[in-house]
């Protein structure tokens, strides 16, 4: 096979994968989006992400609860950099 060719296939597959981590994400972030007290850090995680992108005073409510409650400190400093951008939004 060529060099060319393996360029080719490679890129298709790095491609590939890429696409369907994206979509398996966007997936989990739908499924789990009431999941944000769930005792799964990657459900937690595709919580805050759906979180992101629904700026209210009612997520902002939730996720100062959330930040009350949850230990791991990737997720707090997330957590807390959305209510920042939330509270400020608001402001």
């Amino acid at each position: 096979m060529s060099r060319a060719a393996k360029t080719f296939w490679a890129s298709l597959g790095f491609t590939a994968g890429a696409v369907a981590g994206f979509f398996w994400w966007s997936q989990e972030q739908e499924k789990n989006q009431r999941s944000l007290f769930s005792p799964k850090p990657v459900k937690r995680l595709a919580a805050l992400g759906w979180i992101s992108g629904q700026p209210g005073a009612e997520s902002a409510v939730l996720l100062r609860e959330y930040l009350t409650w949850e230990q791991n400190p990737l997720l707090r400093r997330r957590a807390r950099r959305l209510l920042t951008r939330f509270e400020n939004a608001l402001s």
